[in-house]
């Protein structure tokens, strides 16, 4: 069900924050004290953080700490006109603190340099390379660099000695999205979700979105339905109610998309154009014409969908199929009023053909032969025919046949009427004869 496939994958990725980490999830805080000691517990060789040092980088994170940016930078580029006099570590540090402030001024670029300079350096703790690589790749990954995310994700897991947990698999599987590489982002989002599920916790929200649209792009429709069913399971979110829904149509599901979309109207979750238009034409495709039309209706009513011509012709032809010709006909009416050429009046000459109102039915196939630009002229003669039959307007209802007659698709029709009509003429007239 080609329509309702159309599911906003793309902008739900932004909106749950799959594509740019926020600010703090990133890079935490830089505690100088804290490094300041552990430079005295290191389990590697690395140089001491001496105290002249320590006392200089303090003072331009209390700076910056305290709102004063620019004089924080320029603190620390006191200290780094005396780099040579500095060991690794110290080099290090600074680089770190520069890379937090420009991190925290949104300036993703220089943040990334003043990172990469810190790895950069020889004799460092393994733990502040690990942590520094691994927010590189998020930096990375916030910067829309997709194919740099994945490069330090790879520097991360040669320096790793433990097994990655999920959040690395979710970053790599983020990437590899980006750069449409979806046979190994699927592979990745899939070993996270697992490492979760093995430890007995819920994956989060974002990290199904993410599946999903892998899963999507790889054209596999089951595989998004199951994904939404365990979203609509967990989370419980209108619209993965009605993705659900649209999943089922394109799978073939056709019970199940009608008892998700029931489900969803029920819950009050029928809310934009586009749930309205979904949930009528559910009806339609399921045989229940009249809901159909009650929901396209409904939806105008809450000012959502437009009053088209064409949705209140949807409306009037679902009706129209329930066999109920009389409520279709305040909607085609209104739909007259929105075009120009004729075929609406033709329908409603139809219409009132059907409920044995012949002026009516007159008038419009009249009204539709005048506005003109017909589908097909034949119908609308052969409306007036009929209507003009009944009215016993027998030679009115003859012209209207003969040109009926012209049309190669109501020939046939037409000369079978037009013996008809003379037939019941000439009865009519002998009768009539008969009675003075």
């Amino acid at each position: 069900m080609k329509m309702l496939k159309k599911i906003t994958l793309i902008s739900a990725l932004f909106s749950t924050g799959l594509i740019a980490p926020s600010l703090i999830s990133v890079i935490p805080n830089v505690n100088l004290a804290t490094a300041y000691a552990d430079s005295e517990t290191k389990t590697k060789r690395v140089p001491a953080l001496r105290e002249k040092v320590y006392s200089q980088l303090a003072r331009a994170q209390k700076l910056a700490d305290d709102g004063q940016v620019a004089e924080g930078l320029a603190a620390l580029d006191s200290v780094k006109e005396r780099v040579s006099s500095m060991n690794s570590y110290e080099v290090a540090m600074m680089y770190n603190f520069y890379g937090f402030i420009y991190y925290n001024e949104n300036k993703l670029d220089k943040a990334i340099e003043s990172f990469k300079a810190v790895i950069a350096e020889e004799s460092i703790p393994e733990s502040l390379r690990l942590s520094t690589t691994f927010s590189l790749a998020q930096l990375a990954m916030a910067n829309n660099d997709f194919e740099s995310t994945l490069s330090f994700l790879d520097q991360w897991k040669e320096v790793n000695t433990q097994a990655p947990k999920s959040n690395f698999y979710i970053l790599k599987a983020q990437a590899q999205y980006q750069l449409k590489k979806y046979n190994d982002a699927i592979n990745n989002i899939n070993t996270a979700i697992d490492l979760v599920e093995a430890d007995g916790e819920l994956p989060k929200e974002n990290w199904l979105v993410l599946q999903r649209a892998i899963y999507y792009s790889l054209n596999q429709p089951k595989k998004v339905a199951d994904v939404l069913e365990k979203m609509v399971t967990l989370y419980d979110k209108p619209q993965y109610w009605i993705q659900l829904g649209g999943m089922y149509g394109e799978i073939g599901a056709e019970k199940k998309q009608l008892a998700t979309f029931e489900t969803a109207k029920q819950r009050g979750f029928i809310k934009s154009k586009s749930d309205y238009m979904q949930l009528a034409q559910v009806y339609l495709m399921n045989a229940l014409p009249f809901k159909a039309a009650e929901a396209l209706d409904n939806g105008i009513k809450a000012g959502v969908v437009e009053d088209s011509a064409k949705n209140l012709t949807f409306i009037a032809e679902a009706f129209v199929q329930a066999r109920e010709d009389k409520k279709s006909l305040p909607f085609f009416l209104a739909a007259t009023e929105k075009v120009e050429h004729g075929n609406l009046d033709q329908r409603l000459a139809e219409i009132y053909l059907n409920l044995e109102k012949y002026d009516e039915a007159a008038d419009h196939a009249r009204l539709a032969l005048n506005k003109g630009d017909l589908t097909f002229e034949s119908n609308a003669y052969v409306a007036l025919g009929m209507a003009q039959f009944n009215l016993q307007n027998f030679d009115a209802s003859i012209l209207a046949f003969e040109q009926a007659e012209k049309h190669k698709k109501s020939a046939n029709l037409a000369k079978q009427w037009i013996k008809y009509v003379k037939r019941e003429k000439v009865h009519a007239e002998t009768l009539k004869q008969a009675l003075l």
